[in-house]
């Protein structure tokens, strides 16, 4: 059985055939998703959606991108509340995103710093609930890894997406931390993420999807469904020269301890 450990199935591309989206994973041998939030909304739509979708487990955070969806004080009240809802799995997706422009009304050091805001508000949050997080990391992994270093040992992050050097993944580790591999990975011009995986211990990642994006080879440019996960899987497997079979049993357990209620 596989986990897709990030799936945004709250996204608009899933809204009229979910529930064919879902039995293709479950046919797939995809029977467990992680479905990280965006914002307030998400977060909401996506514990609708995890009580009416069996092996749907919902997360609640705000994405770095829609940081400026939030301000003042009273935003992490309202999150407090939904974070502790039955079920939910971790808080996230949360992070820092050097790489979009800004939105309208915030300049580049005003963005950065609203996003770190919001970043620490959240970590903070996370200790508070016993929850892990799960960390977006683009063209900013540097001040990402500097943002949590604080926070080692209350909690653990794993790195999303994660597209850096073993180097880069090792430095994670050494916090505590993880790191999660997409369909990225099955990319003929990704012989970097591919060094990564293949180097560090069965233990250390996790797999996923971000669905509806990163559909993995063969499915490239196609919308990306959790099912897809399995594809991303035997290509690891393949890189490593280790059976699929172990590779997923690993990947299933580091997930069930990693979020909650998995298990």
């Amino acid at each position: 059985m596989l986990i897709d450990t990030h799936c945004h199935l709250d996204h608009r591309y899933f809204k009229d055939d979910l529930a064919d989206v879902l039995q293709r994973s479950r046919e797939a041998g995809v029977t467990t998703w992680v479905a990280p939030a965006t914002d307030i909304e998400s977060t909401r739509d996506l514990i609708a959606l995890a009580q009416s979708h069996e092996g749907l487990h919902a997360c609640a955070g705000i994405h770095p991108c829609d940081a400026h969806s939030v301000s003042g004080s009273d935003w992490i009240q309202e999150l407090r509340a939904l974070a502790q809802t039955p079920g939910i799995a971790a808080i996230g997706e949360i992070g820092l995103d050097y790489y979009h422009k800004p939105p309208e009304g915030f300049d580049l050091p005003a963005w950065k710093a609203h996003q770190s805001e919001v970043l620490r508000a959240q970590l903070d949050l996370a200790v508070e609930l016993g929850l892990n997080v799960i960390l977006h990391a683009r063209e900013s992994q540097e001040d990402l890894v500097a943002a949590v270093q604080p926070y080692t040992g209350r909690l653990r992050a794993v790195f999303h997406c994660f597209t850096g050097t073993e180097a880069q993944a090792r430095e994670v580790l050494a916090l505590g931390h993880l790191v999660s591999f997409t369909g990225v990975t099955t990319f003929k011009n990704s012989p970097i993420i591919q060094a990564t995986a293949q180097a560090l211990s069965s233990g250390d990642f996790m797999l996923e999807t971000d669905a509806p994006y990163l559909a993995p080879v063969p499915h490239r440019g196609k919308r990306c469904e959790p099912a897809f996960v399995a594809d991303t899987a035997r290509f690891i497997a393949q890189l490593r020269g280790e059976p699929v079979e172990e590779l997923i049993a690993t990947t299933t357990r580091t997930a069930r301890a990693f979020f909650r209620g998995l298990d």
